[in-house]
């Protein structure tokens, strides 16, 4: 593992820490342009690593009673079923169209960063008639991390907090839970998923990134005390903006037909032929004195 993979790695543990949800969000991108790894193979390999770190996080948690196991039962298990088939459709879908989509859901952390909205004050049950809203939540939420390889912790503590009446630390807590737990299955689904298909997973790296994520969570812990959480919260947010646009860049052009490609670069679609063909204009050229036509002047 490389020095900027492994302060990567640190990163991610660091940010889990000192912010709570969302610092995970970063291992896919870890993986994908610090190792070198394939979109599939980082997209489970994150469930791993996120599944490690949360459920290395979810132990104190647990000791300390900040865990409701009835949320993690109510929000946890229909979770658990919608990252099951987000892993599952993943297994069917291009790779860039799953980190495109990956690139959305970093700017929607990024939102929930840099607002961080007040939730109403816990009431210690769920509000009236919002069972039914908690269970596809649930699988919404669930669905969707487990297609693009993320913890999702900036949707689920909300949800928990306003669905399920929880207070912000009990709900924190409770997702840890949620989060270690759907990340198993969404592993296990696209082991099974994918089996046969060539993608190769690193063991070493699932590893060696969840060692340092697990460190730097609890140093991350440590410090949120002494720094200013507020401007740090909203520097990262800027960050993952950075990121996500970086991930745009970098897997969005392979989601554009080859054909609208080579029209943008004028080279044989029949919107280049006909340019190519229109006579010289009053100077002496036209379409054909295009670099790339049939017949360049010389």
């Amino acid at each position: 593992m490389n020095i900027l993979a492994m302060l990567g790695a640190v990163g991610i543990g660091l940010a889990l820490g000192i912010f709570g949800s969302g610092g995970s969000i970063m291992t896919v991108p870890v993986l994908r342009y610090l190792l070198g790894h394939g979109e599939k193979a980082s997209i489970q390999e994150s469930l791993a690593i996120v599944g490690i770190v949360a459920a290395a996080a979810a132990i104190p948690a647990a000791r300390a009673r900040l865990v409701s196991w009835t949320r993690v039962i109510q929000f946890g298990l229909p979770a658990m079923l919608g990252t099951s088939i987000g892993a599952w459709i993943g297994g069917f879908v291009p790779g860039a169209v799953q980190l495109v989509v990956f690139a959305l859901v970093m700017l929607g952390a990024a939102r929930a960063m840099w607002v961080r909205e007040q939730v109403p004050a816990a009431t210690g049950a769920p509000p009236a008639g919002r069972a039914v809203r908690t269970v596809v939540e649930g699988l919404a939420v669930g669905a969707l991390t487990g297609f693009v390889g993320v913890g999702g912790g900036f949707l689920i503590v909300p949800a928990l907090v306003v669905l399920g009446g929880l207070a912000m630390r009990l709900a924190v807590g409770t997702s840890l839970v949620i989060i270690a737990l759907k990340s198993a299955v969404g592993y296990v689904s696209y082991a099974v998923t994918l089996r046969g298909s060539g993608v190769e997973i690193d063991p070493q790296a699932i590893a060696l990134v969840s060692a340092f994520g697990v460190g730097g969570s609890f140093a991350g812990r440590f410090i949120s005390g002494r720094l200013p959480v507020a401007v740090l919260r909203r520097g990262f947010a800027i960050f993952l903006v950075l990121v996500a646009v970086l991930v745009l860049a970098r897997e969005g052009p392979s989601l554009v037909p080859e054909a609208w490609r080579r029209t943008a670069r004028g080279d044989g679609t029949p919107v280049a032929a006909a340019w190519c063909s229109m006579p010289p204009d009053s100077s002496g050229r036209g379409g054909a004195g295009l670099a790339g036509c049939a017949g360049e002047p010389r």
